[in-house]
């Protein structure tokens, strides 16, 4: 089983947050990916609203997809499926998926499951019947 995760979860990791015990073990069962859009978004959350430098960011993600996280790519038919689910599940202000949040729903497979501690992607995966892990709010 792989486990899929969100943005949030390595930013856990870099910022020191609650959700990042749980990662970490997450990370050492294996079987961890993330999609590029996700990896994105890691660095601009952490540069952009946390006022990281980019290198301490890069200092934390680039060795964990040097083995230990599988960067899922997006191909067109992936596209297609998170545009479609964005159409179906997205409401600005109940559901405010990102770009993101809808690819790394299109990436799981059936034998999948998502990490993550956005309330919106939860619930979105329960409803496509994807196994979910939900990792604690950041701090």
């Amino acid at each position: 089983m792989r486990t899929l995760l969100d943005a949030n979860a390595l930013i856990a990791v870099i910022l020191d947050e609650p959700a990042m015990t749980p990662v970490l073990a997450l990370l050492r069962e294996g079987n961890a990916a993330m999609t590029a859009a996700n990896v994105v978004e890691v660095y601009d959350v952490s540069s952009r609203r946390e006022g990281l430098p980019v290198d301490r960011v890069a200092a934390v993600v680039e060795p964990l997809f040097a083995g230990v996280i599988e960067q899922v790519v997006v191909d067109p038919a992936m596209s297609r499926r998170a545009a479609e689910i964005r159409g179906e599940h997205y409401h600005r202000a109940k559901r405010a998926l990102s770009l993101a949040d809808v690819i790394l729903l299109a990436a799981a497979a059936p034998a999948d499951r998502v990490a993550t501690s956005d309330s919106a992607v939860l619930a979105v995966a329960a409803e496509l019947g994807i196994e979910t892990i939900e990792l604690p709010p950041s701090g």
